[in-house]
């Protein structure tokens, strides 16, 4: 629906260093009546380091119908749409998968792949990193459907792998400067986009949730062929076309998902009686 609604690019602003603010307003299609606008933030030291507030209008009246946290709806949206570029532009038969970043979003990736793919068994190799790797495995130990491994350098996850999931939410440098490791008909999606700039310039395709977020990218103009992630879902483009392709799949964040999330919750609240507990998380780990 992404045509139908007004969904101008973010806003980013930068208080210090990589800290950020980010302002996502989005009016939903006539039939929803619904306005939203979401801030994120992430402050370096804070636990956890990301975290958002969301607002939810009556468009039609500009009554303001609830004031929302926003962290479980930007990290399980995050964990969805990255599942979903998963399995649209992933080889997908027998895929070995490597997952840098192992917080919160890696796990929102994971519960979404996992429970949407049931029946398929999911080899899964984790960069180490202090001792997240084991904790996230312990978090999936009732998961029957996957396998766990862990690797010691990002150069080992992606010469292995054939899916490369990156939660890493700040990265100053290329993760993986050797272009030679990344396989044929390998994807990457680079959930917080930093780190991978050489593939810009040599992976076959690149998709993206909105042009207006990537097109200031260094080598916006350099890509191959490039298209928007829901003009492949509406079957206007074409997105893999052989197992050869080597593809890249920038998904910045939309409003829109926020903003449809928000609403599903304030109506599902609507239509019946909740007991609702509003605390704000805490802890390093939550999902």
């Amino acid at each position: 629906m992404k045509k139908d609604a007004q969904l101008p690019p973010k806003i980013s602003l930068h208080p210090q260093g990589s800290d950020f603010f980010n302002t996502m307003p989005c009016l939903l299609p006539p039939s929803y009546n619904l306005f939203s606008v979401k801030i994120v933030h992430r402050i370096a030291g804070a636990t956890p380091s990301l975290g958002s507030d969301l607002l939810l209008y009556n468009s039609s009246t500009g009554d303001l119908l609830a004031m929302m946290d926003a962290d479980w709806i930007t990290t399980m949206r995050t964990g969805a749409v990255a599942t979903l570029a998963i399995r649209t532009f992933s080889v997908h038969d027998n895929c070995e998968y490597g997952f840098l970043g192992l917080g919160n979003t890696c796990r929102a990736t994971l519960l979404c792949l996992l429970e949407s793919e049931p029946e398929r068994m999911h080899n899964i190799r984790l960069l180490r990193y202090k001792v997240q790797a084991e904790s996230l495995m312990e978090r999936f130990k009732d998961y029957k459907n996957v396998s766990f491994s862990i690797c010691e350098s990002v150069e080992e996850i992606v010469s292995s792998s054939d899916v490369i999931v990156s939660c890493i939410t700040n990265a100053d440098e290329l993760l993986c400067p050797d272009d030679s490791l990344f396989r044929e008909g390998c994807l990457v999606v680079p959930v917080h986009t930093k780190g991978f700039q050489n593939c810009d310039l040599f992976f076959d395709k690149v998709f993206g949730d909105d042009t207006g977020h990537l097109h200031g990218f260094r080598y916006f103009d350099r890509f191959r062929k490039y298209a928007e992630f829901g003009e492949v879902l509406q079957g206007s483009i074409p997105g893999r076309e052989s197992d050869k392709e080597r593809i890249l799949s920038y998904n910045i964040g939309l409003g829109l998902h926020d903003a449809v999330f928000a609403a599903k919750i304030y109506q599902s609240l609507e239509e019946g009686s909740h007991e609702i507990t509003i605390e704000r998380e805490t802890s390093k780990f939550w999902i």
